[in-house]
């Protein structure tokens, strides 16, 4: 089977670089990106590609030369469905915030609603791809509520998760570890899984694309992503350990990661993982555990999650302390916010939670990220404070605590301390020495991604803490407010 139109549902973060790609792959195909959204197709429509509404290296480069060619954006849901001879669904699956699974399961109602709506629709057979990140057994879902229309139209529904790393995902796209398409051993499952198959090898060697049932690919998905999750929360643990031993967490990761069991990847010690992923991918897979009445399997995974949060927390409580056990009215600088560099994706950024538990003790925080909006870090508290059912004067009296700024000179000027919240790679290449000077003493710097060299800092007089490292002493030490 040749496919010749497709058509994608979600322009975010997953739908957007996905299909830009392949449109620029595949020349021959056209490519549509639909979005209820008007604001965010048109700016995936903006002629200046710097106002893309997802940024990742190399991104506008690749809208740009494929964008009128083939690919194309739009909020005509309805006509680009019933052109596609093939579907993707990545539409946003977040956790569930009421009802059944609450606080765990996923939230699959955006992705049944595109399946009534193709349902609806189409007039033609069809192949639908799972691209969100969906529990097991969805396309059993999909299938069902596909072929209760009653309209003689044939779907085959396949599970093709993503696998992208936010901040290279147009490199993970270009040089995938592999890709994974899952789908029914049938005849006509094996028929739409090689056309699949077919549009990624435009550009990925065999070795690279994997097929399997379909169960299995919707459950590696969620699997992949609570492993690397589990490394992570497993060195941040460490880290704790490291810094009231006084071992160093970065020479602990590198002893272990020359180990070729064990490998050097995500052993990166910090303030906490986020993203829109793992958290919600670990949630996702305890709620299965439990659902399938597998209890001890569900409080192994759900650990990671009690972790990830206790050093979220840890990183705050060590900012209170450290200032003397109060921050109330000091001015606490976040550099960073997104949830990790080359991004500027917010979800579950641990700088949110910081930021709570400072605000939450009466602090100031003032917060400059090269990527990050205002609206979008005001945005971001708001949701956090609605879902705990704060009233609106609540939340407002909070968000007037919170400021943020286009550059990071006015956010440094006069602090107490500076948290240290994403690795943008800007943050090492500032001037220090006259930071230093602006700012109150003893002047403090919490590294939540340990970038910065402490050494250096703790000899210009700062005070550095960072994570899973004991403090570095220095003979400068001046004490003028």
């Amino acid at each position: 089977m040749k496919i010749k139109n497709i058509c994608c549902l979600g322009a975010g973060y997953v739908g957007g670089p996905t299909m830009s790609v392949i449109a620029l792959k595949c020349p021959e195909i056209k490519v549509t990106v639909v979005d209820l959204n008007e604001s965010r197709i048109a700016a995936w429509n903006d002629e200046n590609l710097d106002n893309l509404p997802v940024y990742e290296p190399r991104l506008a480069e690749v809208v740009g030369e494929a964008r009128g060619r083939n690919l194309f954006f739009s909020t005509d849901v309805d006509s680009a469905i019933d052109a596609a001879d093939m579907i993707f669904i990545a539409v946003n699956t977040p956790t569930k915030t009421y009802g059944e699974g609450k606080g765990m399961a996923a939230d699959l109602k955006f992705v049944e609603l595109c399946a009534r709506q193709i349902a609806r629709i189409a007039k033609n057979d069809k192949i639908i791809v799972e691209k969100s990140t969906l529990p097991v057994r969805t396309a059993e879902t999909l299938q069902t509520i596909l072929d209760s229309t009653g309209n003689g139209v044939k779907f085959e529904v396949l599970s093709n998760p993503e696998f992208l790393a936010e901040g290279t995902a147009i490199e993970d796209l270009f040089n995938a570890d592999r890709v994974l398409i899952g789908g029914q051993q049938t005849p006509e499952g094996k028929v739409a899984i090689q056309a699949l198959v077919d549009i990624y090898a435009h550009w990925l060697k065999p070795e690279q694309i994997l097929t399997t049932n379909v169960w299995s690919s919707e459950l590696s998905k969620l699997t992949a992503n609570s492993f690397l999750a589990q490394r992570i929360s497993s060195i941040n643990a460490l880290s704790a350990l490291c810094e009231v031993t006084e071992a160093n967490v970065d020479e602990v990761a590198n002893a272990i990661g020359t180990d070729s069991r064990i490998g050097p990847k995500f052993l990166k010690a910090s303030v906490g993982f986020g993203g829109s992923c793992f958290q919600k991918d670990i949630l996702n897979l305890v709620y299965l555990c439990r659902f399938f009445n597998l209890p001890e399997v569900a409080n192994y995974w759900e650990q990671v999650i009690i972790l990830n949060d206790y050093q979220k927390y840890r990183f705050a409580k060590k900012i209170i302390s450290s200032l003397f056990n109060t921050v109330s009215d000091k001015k606490i600088t976040f550099l960073g916010w997104a949830f990790k560099k080359d991004t500027n994706d917010t979800r579950e950024s641990a700088a949110i939670y910081v930021a709570e538990h400072l605000i939450e003790d009466g602090a100031q925080i003032h917060v400059y990220d090269p990527k990050v909006s205002e609206a979008k870090i005001k945005a971001d508290m708001r949701y956090l404070w609605e879902l705990k059912g704060f009233t609106d004067q609540k939340i407002e009296r909070k968000l007037n605590q919170i400021y943020v700024y286009n550059n990071p000179k006015n956010a440094l000027d006069q602090a107490h301390a500076v948290a240290i919240l994403t690795e943008w790679d800007e943050f090492k290449t500032y001037d220090w020495e006259s930071i230093y000077i602006k700012m109150y003493k003893p002047a403090f710097v919490f590294d939540g991604r340990n970038i910065l060299d402490a050494e250096k800092l703790t000899n210009i007089g700062f005070r550095v803490k960072g994570i899973g490292k004991a403090e570095i002493f220095s003979l400068k030490r001046e004490s003028v407010f």
